[in-house]
C-alpha cells in the first residue's frame, strides 16, 4: 500500500472504522513520523510509507442541497465525487440516517425525478440512493486502479428485546457478548436492499458484512462513558469490534 490512498466515505460509523484502522496502524508503527489534519477531510499520513487514511462525510452519498424548502436529500443526484475518483481504496458507508425522525432526520424534502416528496418509505428512499451511488460507481471507477468496499449495517443495542432479553433497557452495564453464533432479533431491512443493489453492480464491490457479529456484541459500545456523556448504544469502543472489520479490510486487500 505504499504511496496509496485509502478513503472512508460514509456517516460517523464509518468513521469509527476510520478511527480504528488509523490506531491500528499506529500502534504498529509507533515511531513512524505522520501528518494529522482535522480539516473538511479527516487525514493521518504516513510520511515514512506514503499512505494516506482519510474520512470524509458523507452520510446519504447522494446530494444534499439548501433553498427556500430548506435541506433537499435528491435520491437520483450524486456529483460531490471529485475526490473519490484519486483514491486507491474507497469504504463507504449509508444507512442508519435514512431512518431518523424529528430533530435527528437530515432533510426537509425528498427529491427524485425533479419531484419533492416531504416523506417516503424509507427503505424505498434508501434504495433509489443507494442505486444512484451504484451507478455512479459502475460508470466512473476503474477497478484495476481503485478497490471499493461497501461496509454492512453495524447493529444498534437501543432495547434488549431487540436481542432477546427483554428485561435489559439497553447496552448500559452489558460485559459480555451473547453467546453462539445466531442472533435472536430482527434482521434490518437495509440489509437485502445493500445486497440486492451490490449484486446488481457492474463493477465488484466487495461487501463487509459485519452486522451479525455486531448483532452479537451488545458489550461493545461506549454506552455512558463516551466523550458526548449521553447513552451512545450505536457507536463502538476503540480498541474494540471495528478492529474486526478492518481484519476484513485487510484480509480482502492482500487475498
Amino acid at each position: 500500500m505504499k504511496g496509496k490512498r485509502l478513503l472512508f466515505v460514509g456517516d460517523s460509523l464509518g468513521n469509527n472504522q476510520w478511527e480504528s484502522l488509523a490506531c491500528l496502524l499506529h500502534a504498529a508503527v509507533p515511531t513512524s513520523k505522520y501528518i494529522y489534519d482535522k480539516g473538511g477531510i479527516i487525514t493521518l499520513k504516513f510520511q515514512e510509507y506514503g499512505v494516506s487514511l482519510e474520512y470524509l462525510k458523507n452520510p446519504f452519498l447522494v446530494d444534499v442541497s439548501h433553498d427556500k424548502d430548506g435541506r433537499i436529500l435528491t435520491l437520483d443526484s450524486i456529483t460531490r465525487t471529485s475526490i473519490w475518483t484519486k483514491t486507491d481504496v474507497l469504504i463507504f458507508n449509508s444507512y442508519h440516517w435514512w431512518n431518523h425522525t424529528g430533530t435527528l432526520q437530515g432533510w426537509d424534502y425528498l427529491e427524485v425525478g425533479g419531484k419533492r416528496f416531504k416523506d417516503m418509505d424509507r427503505m424505498k428512499a434508501y434504495k433509489i440512493g443507494l442505486t444512484t451511488w451504484a451507478n455512479w460507481i459502475d460508470s466512473n471507477i476503474d477497478p484495476t486502479k481503485t478497490r471499493v468496499f461497501f461496509q454492512g449495517i453495524p447493529a444498534l443495542h437501543f432495547a434488549g428485546v431487540d436481542w432477546g432479553e427483554p428485561k435489559e433497557k439497553n447496552c448500559n452495564g452489558q460485559t459480555k457478548p451473547l453467546g453462539g453464533s445466531t442472533f435472536l432479533g430482527e434482521s434490518y431491512p437495509g440489509q437485502p436492499v445493500i445486497k440486492e443493489v451490490l449484486s446488481s453492480m457492474n463493477k465488484s464491490v466487495i461487501l463487509l458484512d459485519i452486522t451479525l457479529l455486531t448483532a452479537l456484541r451488545k458489550d461493545g459500545h461506549p454506552s455512558i462513558y463516551g466523550t458526548s456523556g449521553q447513552l451512545d448504544c450505536s457507536h463502538w469502543c476503540v480498541a474494540g469490534v471495528p478492529d474486526t472489520w478492518n481484519s476484513l479490510l485487510y484480509t480482502s486487500l492482500i487475498s
